[in-house]
């Protein structure tokens, strides 16, 4: 739609616009297979892993440097 007939649309018209532009796009989702969504799963899993190591480091690195300036 142009923007002019968007402005002469009413307030509830604009909205029922808006949700059928919604599905529309929704129709053009495609899901994943099973390999793709296995391969996503274990790329998020490793990536939490990883980031857990580094925070569980910086955890133990800061708690003893306050346990050494303080302690």
């Amino acid at each position: 739609m142009n923007e002019v007939a968007t402005e002469k649309q009413s307030f509830f018209a604009r909205i029922i616009t808006f949700f059928k532009q919604v599905l529309a796009e929704f129709k053009k989702v495609r899901r994943p297979s099973w390999e793709e969504l296995g391969k996503m799963f274990l790329t998020v899993i490793t990536f939490l892993v990883i980031v857990m190591v580094f925070v569980g480091i910086l955890d133990l690195v800061f708690g003893q440097l306050v346990f050494w300036i303080f302690g």
